[in-house]
């Protein structure tokens, strides 16, 4: 009996070791966010020197991990093995698997551990009214959007089946295209992928028809810009005119 238990118990710490040291790290992922044109950071959290490799891949590519900043692309490793990814563009929202490989017995690389990731871009933009407004965020992941500029939420795009809404398009590029912005149109608006998992959510406002709230200084058209050179001039010409005739009474020529 005790042998068994023995063996039952070598059992369950070598399940526990196998799981810990070479499977992923469990299905849940890190929730990352970072705004468009800034950096994000995916941390490993690992302190082990024996790292000798990182990889970094979506479902869909694999991708170019430089090992130091100064290299040109914006994915680089930092640190032990933390990756650092850029200038942010809305086609980076979606979900990446961060794996590490150790050197086990300076012949052979092994994976050891792996992280997953959802990294979630947001933007503010400010639109004026009658302006065409372009969000390119349909991309590979997305499956629809939905605003709350109505007050709730409800789809405007969706992958089967396209826009809802005649004053919106879409197009091959990626663009959500809202033809003529209203203030009506102003909200929030997120893409979301087939899991319901948010990928990309851009705040929209009205803007002003004026570059700042202060009143804007006025500026002359080239008409007002003529009168005033001709009223100067008249001007000029008068006091040329009354000082010549002081200097001929003065002179006593007249």
């Amino acid at each position: 009996m005790s042998k068994c238990l023995n063996l039952l118990l070598l059992l369950l710490m070598f399940c526990f070791f196998y799981q810990k040291e070479i499977l992923p790290a469990g299905n849940s992922s890190i929730s990352v966010s970072g705004k468009k044109r800034g950096n994000i950071t995916l941390r490993c959290e690992h302190e082990d020197d024996n790292i000798v490799h990182v990889e970094l891949f979506t479902p869909s590519r694999n991708i170019s991990v430089c090992e130091t900043e100064e290299c040109r692309g914006r994915v680089f490793k930092e640190g032990n093995c933390d990756v650092v990814i850029k200038n942010l563009i809305f086609s980076d929202a979606g979900k990446y698997t961060l794996r590490i490989y150790y050197n086990n017995d300076q012949t052979e690389l092994k994976p050891k551990k792996d992280w997953t990731y959802h990294l979630h871009i947001h933007d503010e933009i400010s639109v004026k009214t009658g302006e065409e407004l372009k969000m390119s965020v349909l991309w590979i992941d997305a499956d629809k959007v939905k605003t709350n500029s109505s007050g709730e939420w409800k789809e405007v795009w969706t992958r089967d089946h396209g826009v809802q809404s005649d004053r919106m398009n879409d197009d091959n590029d990626g663009n959500l295209i809202i033809k003529s912005f209203l203030d009506s149109d102003a909200g929030t608006y997120r893409v979301l992928d087939t899991e319901g998992e948010i990928l990309i959510t851009v705040t929209i406002t009205a803007g002003e028809n004026t570059v700042s709230h202060r009143s804007a200084p006025e500026h002359w058209s080239w008409v007002e810009n003529v009168h005033f050179g001709f009223v100067i001039i008249v001007f000029f010409m008068y006091i040329v005119i009354i000082a010549v005739q002081f200097l001929l009474m003065f002179a006593g020529i007249i």
